[in-house]
């Protein structure tokens, strides 16, 4: 999608990379139309064969090396997948979440057991991957965790509640934050993982009824007396868990930032065919002067958010990404999508409000930008302590 007509940054522009993207696109219209993504919302979750299509297809564990089970690409690969899911609204699929945020701990900082016995299960689909972070209590504080993981004999013991978990109901690999030695703060964070096929005490809540992304399972989790085996907290060390996220939010906060300007383009894409084709008072919509004066500020817009983070991910992939850019980005890249989604859904009218049409989607997708990941208030937060 070149509806910006935004050169790409020259490390987008290899060979290899254009001809991914092609395959992506093409998979996704395959197995992700609009007409199955419909349904999927309306049910609320993807098909669990789908995760088993993309394993099949190799899209799974895209930036992880051949060796560890992956397919051997870099972030630039998982930036495609990102944007070809955004630009042909199959945004919903968890993928990237399971890609870009869940695998990557295991990758990062799992010992060698860990990765040979995680990554390949993982990048087949045989093992669908969450991070349960958020609680019912603690929202973005993440030091004021109070899931537990009590070390008894050989195992720990879990006991907990988990809210807003994406891919959640059919998720069966998760990483929990827990704090393994409460007395010690965010030094007692331990990242658990939790195999929930046949787990004793592990209980999925409802699939949460949400104003957008429907399709994207997101569920209440509950670990009462969880066993879970020594070996499986990551790393084989406790007390690494906030160090941990810390060094992996600025990535996951960059996703989100390439998403929202991915799901803004396909709204510029949608809205402009719609102004050339609507007429009032005998004339297209865009032949109106307030017709291009908002569309001109909307390509101004996203441009420069594409430009940001097109910087974001050439610093990323030089291992040079700070947390405070990576929340500039998060912040103000969502801040602008809802903007300018809000205009793009006004020129169209009363049609826009109707569900129908793509840009009605897109304009309630595009709120929960501003809330996960991190809130932009704590964005800001982070920043400001730059200053």
């Amino acid at each position: 999608m070149n509806v910006l007509n935004s050169p790409e940054p020259a490390f987008m522009q290899d060979e290899e990379i254009t001809l991914f993207s092609d395959s992506v696109g093409k998979w996704i219209d395959e197995h992700a139309p609009l007409e199955k993504v419909q349904q999927w919302i309306a049910d609320s979750s993807v098909p669990r064969t789908l995760w088993n299509d993309a394993g099949d297809a190799g899209l799974l564990g895209l930036s992880m090396p051949e060796e560890d089970g992956g397919f051997g690409g870099d972030y630039r690969h998982e930036v495609v997948l990102m944007r070809q899911l955004g630009w042909k609204g199959a945004d919903h699929f968890g993928i990237s979440l399971h890609n870009a945020i869940v695998m990557p701990y295991v990758w990062h900082y799992g010992t060698e057991e860990q990765k040979q016995r995680w990554l390949p299960r993982l990048q087949t689909g045989e093992l669908v991957g969450a991070i349960a972070m958020t609680e019912p209590g603690a929202g973005s504080d993440l030091q004021g965790v109070k899931t537990t993981a009590i070390k008894q004999g050989d195992h720990y013991v879990l006991n907990g509640s988990k809210t807003f978990i994406t891919n959640g109901q059919l998720a069966n690999f998760i990483i929990v934050v827990a704090k393994t030695d409460p007395s010690e703060g965010a030094k007692g964070t331990s990242l658990i993982v939790v195999e929930t096929d046949g787990a004793e005490g592990f209980e999925r809540g409802r699939n949460l009824h949400k104003i957008g992304m429907e399709a994207n399972d997101t569920s209440e989790l509950f670990f009462n007396d969880v066993k879970v085996p020594l070996e499986n907290v990551i790393g084989g060390t406790e007390g690494q868990g906030f160090i941990h996220l810390m060094q992996q939010l600025p990535q996951e906060r960059l996703n989100i930032a390439i998403q929202g300007v991915a799901a803004a383009e396909r709204g510029l894409q949608e809205t402009l065919a719609y102004v050339k084709e609507r007429k009032a008072f005998g004339k297209r919509i865009l032949d109106f002067q307030n017709t291009q004066f908002k569309l001109a500020e909307v390509k101004t817009k996203l441009t420069v958010a594409k430009v940001f983070v097109d910087h974001c991910m050439g610093l990323h992939l030089e291992g040079k990404l700070d947390a405070a850019t990576a929340s500039m980005a998060k912040y103000w890249v969502t801040d602008i999508q809802g903007e300018v989604i809000d205009e793009m859904l006004q020129l169209h009218g009363g049609y826009g409000y109707m569900n129908e049409y793509p840009i009605a989607q897109l304009y309630k997708d595009a709120r929960v930008q501003r809330i996960y990941g991190g809130t932009n208030e704590i964005m800001k937060l982070l920043i400001a302590r730059t200053l």
